[in-house]
This record gives C-alpha cells, structure tokens and sequence, in this order.
C-alpha cells in the first residue's frame, strides 16, 4: 500500500484529500506545515508527498527543496497560483507536477496514479499486453488486432501503451501531454487529435478509450 503526506495548513482540505486518498486505497500522513512535513519526511518514509505552497513557518518551495536534499520521493505540489513563473519555479526545485487551486480530488488521484506507476518498478512486467482481439508486444513495439499488424505512429503507440497501463484511471489531457510528450505546458488539443486517430486505428475495439468531459480520457479494462 502507497503512503501519502498531505501537507496544507487548511483542515477542510488535508480532509477531502484524505477521504479520496483512502477510497483510492492509500495510507495517509499529515502535516499542517512545511517544518512539520520536512521533520516527517526525515523520520519516515512515504511514496509521494501533496505539498501545498502557502503556508506558515516554512513555504511549500522551500520544504520540497529540504526534502529533496534527503529523499528522492515525488511531490505533486498544490497552489492558489497560476502563473507560469510559478509553475516553472516550482519544477525547478524538484516537483514532479503542479495543480492549481481550485482542484478536483479526482484530478489529483489520477495524477497520484500515474507519478506512483512511472516511479514503481515493474518487477513482472510482461513483454506484451492484451486486450480483447487486440496485442501490444512491447518488445517491439508492435501492435495487432485480430492477428494484424497495425500501424501507429510513435506517439500513437505510446499513448495506447500509457492508456492500458493505466487502464480504469482518469487521466486528465495535462497529465498525458506531460508524461508521454513531456510538455509541462502545451496545446492540450494535441491529445485529442491522437486519440481520434488512435481510435480508428483501434476499429471495433475504440470504445475502450472513454472521453471524461471536463477532464480527459480513460481506458476501461
């Protein structure tokens, strides 16, 4: 079971975030302050870390830099701020993704998801995934439905290769554009036309990528 530390100074959201987390089947820490999540972070051990940015004592910038000097963890960093000198800062000292407040508990679950399935090692990771009539060898990078050969474009594949891994979570249009563009920032509409394409390239089987309004996409296992 993955372990979080929720660090904000507001009760009303540590709790929400809590609630959500645990439904997702998390075990949960908090801190209500940059000091206080530095300390626990130095005496325990967790898997990622919701950090927020204003708060008393120590600010959340400064706390992800402390935290960074003696553990690697992943941090998804919450703030009121959405300029784009913000979010630039904040990746610089070491967050692995930014949300801006307001934010829906959904959102941050998903993105929770997908920081904890890139960090873990795949330790049985299978040569090939398989859905319906539908093949991906990943070895070499093939894709087959109904025992032919497909053609995708590079980004195609790695986006049906991300949606399968991540089969039932919902992915959110910045999420995917981050972790298989690697674009922190970028025209969203750049996922929607490769999913277009991808789903008629997927014929019979397109509708297993679901279209979440307002969100994303989700592949339904």
């Amino acid at each position: 079971m993955a372990r979080l530390l929720i660090v904000d100074d507001e009760k009303g959201i540590r709790e929400v975030i809590r609630e959500y987390a645990e439904f997702n089947g998390y075990e949960v820490a908090e801190a209500t302050d940059g000091m206080e999540a530095v300390a626990r972070c130095r005496d325990e051990d967790f898997d990622l870390v919701v950090m927020d940015v204003m708060m008393p004592k120590l600010d959340g910038f400064s706390a992800v830099k402390e935290i960074k000097k003696q553990d690697n963890v992943p941090v998804i960093m919450l703030s009121a701020r959405s300029e784009e000198y913000d979010k630039l800062f904040a990746f610089e000292v070491g967050v692995d993704d930014y949300l801006v407040k307001p934010f829906s508990p959904k959102e941050l679950m998903a993105r929770v998801g997908a920081i904890l399935n890139r960090a873990k090692p795949q330790e049985n990771a299978e040569d090939r995934l398989a859905f319906d009539g539908v093949v991906i060898n990943l070895l070499a990078r093939e894709v087959t439905i109904d025992e032919e050969k497909i053609e995708l474009t590079p980004k195609e594949y790695d986006l049906l290769v991300y949606l399968v891994q991540n089969k039932n979570i919902a992915l959110s249009r910045d999420v995917l554009l981050s972790d298989i563009w690697g674009y922190d920032f970028g025209d969203v509409r750049t996922i929607d036309t490769h999913v277009k394409n991808l789903r008629g390239a997927l014929g019979p089987y397109r509708g297993r990528i679901v279209t979440l309004r307002g969100v994303g996409y989700k592949f339904e296992g």
